[in-house]
């Protein structure tokens, strides 16, 4: 019986030049994102949301009332999820819940009046704070960004998993 070699600690597990930049692009990937969303997050806080919740009013303020289900797959919350942040919304007086008039089992979330106030109020500083984080890259470096991550994305999607 032959021993396996053992790796010394000081090898890396990947020597393959192909792997160690897409594990260096995960990594930078993963810190830019930390980082970006730490100030949105808090912009986002002071005014007594949760990131999920501020997504679900902006949503709705740029879309008009939306099936739960609709919403779900807009800002990757899951089903579950969903609900407990529209019944949060719906307890703080921001959306409501609409019956489907077309299926009895879907349910619509829409602003209320209250609600729309709030987003309209806050949105447009929450989107000059976007801009402001984004602005270390100038407009065409944020375009050509913007386009490599959709690429990336997609490719990401048609793998099987």
């Amino acid at each position: 019986m032959t021993a396996k070699p053992v790796r010394s600690a000081s090898e890396p597990v990947a020597s393959d030049e192909r792997i160690q930049t897409a594990l260096k692009l995960l990594v930078t990937l993963a810190r830019a994102y930390n980082s970006v969303i730490v100030h949105l997050e808090n912009d986002i806080k002071r005014h007594g949301l949760t990131q999920a919740e501020f997504g679900v009013l902006e949503m709705l303020f740029h879309t008009g009332p939306q099936l739960l289900g609709e919403i779900q797959r807009k800002i990757l919350v899951s089903s579950g999820g969903i609900t407990f942040v529209v019944d949060k919304l719906v307890a703080k007086g921001l959306v409501e819940r609409q019956d489907c008039p077309t299926d009895r089992r879907a349910r619509y979330a829409a602003l209320t009046p209250a609600g729309e106030k709030l987003i309209a109020r806050i949105f447009p500083g929450h989107a000059e704070r976007v801009a402001s984080v984004m602005a270390t890259l100038g407009p065409t470096q944020q375009k050509e960004l913007t386009r490599l991550l959709r690429e990336l994305g997609q490719g990401a999607q048609e793998l099987s998993p």
